[in-house]
């Protein structure tokens, strides 16, 4: 069953914005700014991860609205392990808890549950919690949505590095066999498009170590709202801004598909 229609002004908003331009087929997201939120009303760092747990539940909403592919949201970093011991025991049964309070909602939208990330350093219940979501959904056809758990770029990396190091000495495969294209297979993401837009909440002008790899030609937006105040109306803004944008992967104005074909009518 798909994501129902959105209506009234939000549909508008929707309408509008397939109309404008081309939807980007994946949008990653750092969710920043949650203790700031938290701490600004005076409620402690907990408040804001729950109040976050209802964005994400807004903006997998509007993306399945909208017709995205793929979304990934960067739900826990391997640097986050250093935040306080109860702040990370806390954030673990927020995840179980939203995933069992979420998982049938999500399943009946048709979405797509994945993961990235060294699950193995998950505790047990998150863990186990996680792969019977993962594999409840496998079939559904909708959404594709990626957490980003214990997950960095660097781990990715040097993870895909270590993969052919051992493919290479069992000669499944040759030095001079690897390109760009062969080393992506063995990155976290094998099968998953690039994202075309990437937004990053609360402000802040940093990758934090997010899709080092896939991140190269996304096109990147910062959002001054911290993530727990982060909804489909910002969601929008942020699609629309993406879509006044040229992307060039490089080339000039002149060379794209789009460019080509007005000069070719005039």
């Amino acid at each position: 069953m798909p994501f129902q229609q959105a209506t009234g002004a939000d549909k508008k908003h929707q309408d509008r914005l397939r109309l404008e331009g081309r939807i980007p087929e994946h949008i990653a997201i750092i969710m920043d700014g949650n203790g700031r939120w938290a701490k600004k009303r005076s409620f402690p760092r907990a408040a804001g991860h729950k109040e976050g747990v209802n964005s994400v539940r807004d903006i997998v909403e509007a993306c399945g609205q909208l017709g995205l592919r793929y979304l990934t949201l960067y739900t826990f970093s391997t640097e986050n392990w250093k935040r306080p011991q109860n702040e990370v025991s806390m954030l673990m049964r927020l995840i179980v808890h939203a995933l069992r309070n979420e998982r049938d909602r999500m399943h009946k939208n048709d979405v797509r549950l994945m993961t990235i990330g060294d699950l193995s350093a998950l505790p047990e219940d998150v863990a186990r919690e996680l792969v019977d979501a993962v594999e409840s959904m496998r079939h559904n056809k909708g959404l594709a949505l990626i957490l980003a758990l214990n997950y960095s770029g660097r781990w990715d990396i040097l993870e895909a590095v270590k993969k052919i190091d051992r493919e290479i000495s069992a000669g499944h495969l040759k030095k001079n066999d690897l390109t760009e294209e062969v080393f992506k297979d063995f990155l976290s993401t094998k099968g998953i498009p690039d994202p075309d837009l990437v937004i990053r909440t609360s402000g802040e002008y940093r990758i934090s170590n997010f899709l080092l790899w896939q991140v190269a030609y996304s096109e990147m937006y910062i959002a001054d709202e911290l993530w727990p105040s982060f909804r489909r109306k910002q969601l929008y803004e942020a699609i629309a801004d993406y879509q006044r944008r040229e992307r060039r992967f490089g080339m000039v104005s002149e060379q794209l598909p789009s460019a080509a074909k007005f000069h070719k009518a005039f």
